[in-house]
């Protein structure tokens, strides 16, 4: 049995993961590294984040991403490195924007496109404000258990072996909380409503030095919980088996600079599913009750055959 990673090292490794590098000779074309250890289908918030920074990094003169739309083209796989290559679409003195198309090689030695993001960027500036989001009353972060712990007792409750198990309990860079029951906890139905705080497990470098970074992270973990939130009416979980799905596309918007090494609540919620689809809504406060993010994602939600 391996020696479960330290949180530093677990961020750090994310850190690493979500930093592409610039291919020889180009600016606007990225290579994205592997998940360590990676196996199956990547994880939707590592191509998100990642092509996200790639369009971040041809963007230097101060403008910052207020909001990217993303669309999920085919699954992509941890094992081989993602290229990303920017298009720049628009550039003005307040307002830029990027294009980016994430690619990986396919079993036939083709590049397929498995992700196209578009990201806004804007210089910041004073202006009108206003806002009517109310964090929801729950329970602070510290008076909650960790999510792994719970995972972790539900998988040796429900007898959950191999590659399943070895991907609820793999060691995340981000810690989670959780004051509702998430669709893998049990199987009865319950509204479409959930509420976790993130953080990144570790310190990240400073939101002053690195404000994209941040970005990056809040984007990452923006992937999780929320297509899930569309199963709790229906009592099914893709941790049972029970359901196949895919995330389709994803949204955010960046309302106001936060650090994702500090805790976040996460409210979502799914005022709708039907035709094999569930639609899912979130909202990222900061702890003092401030909406600092906005997140939308449609994904393919079926009752798999059999169950």
């Amino acid at each position: 049995m391996t020696d479960t990673p330290s949180p530093e090292k677990l961020v750090a490794d994310l850190v690493d993961l979500l930093n592409v590098q610039p291919d020889a000779g180009s600016e606007t074309h990225f290579t994205g590294k592997a998940q360590k250890n990676g196996f199956g289908r990547m994880f939707g918030g590592q191509v998100i984040a990642q092509a996200l920074q790639a369009a971040q990094v041809t963007v230097t003169d101060g403008k910052q991403a207020h909001s990217m739309h993303a669309y999920f083209l085919r699954g992509g796989k941890e094992g081989p490195t993602t290229q990303y290559r920017v298009e720049t679409d628009f550039e003005g003195r307040s307002f830029a924007n990027r294009r980016v198309v994430a690619s990986q090689l396919g079993d036939d030695g083709e590049d397929k496109p498995i992700l196209n993001l578009t990201a806004s960027f804007q210089r910041p500036e004073d202006g009108m404000s206003h806002d009517d989001a109310v964090m929801p009353e729950v329970p602070g972060p510290e008076g909650l258990r960790p999510d792994m712990e719970q995972r972790r007792e539900f998988a040796d409750k429900a007898g959950i072996e191999g590659p399943v198990r070895d991907l609820m309990l793999r060691p995340r860079p981000i810690e989670m909380r959780t004051s509702d029951k998430l669709h893998w906890m049990n199987n009865a139905p319950r509204p479409p409503h959930a509420h976790s705080w993130f953080r990144a497990a570790a310190t990240l470098p400073s939101i002053d030095d690195e404000p994209g970074l941040h970005r990056a992270v809040i984007a990452y973990a923006s992937d999780y919980t929320l297509l899930g939130t569309s199963a709790l009416p229906h009592g099914l979980s893709w941790m049972r088996d029970e359901l196949v799905g895919a995330s389709l596309d994803h949204a955010i918007w960046f309302h106001r600079p936060a650090r994702a090494d500090e805790w976040l609540l996460y409210a979502t919620d799914a005022p709708w599913s039907g035709n094999g689809r569930g639609f899912n809504r979130g909202r990222i406060f900061n702890q003092s009750g401030e909406l600092i993010a906005s997140v939308a994602q449609e994904g393919m939600m079926r009752r798999r055959k059999g169950k």
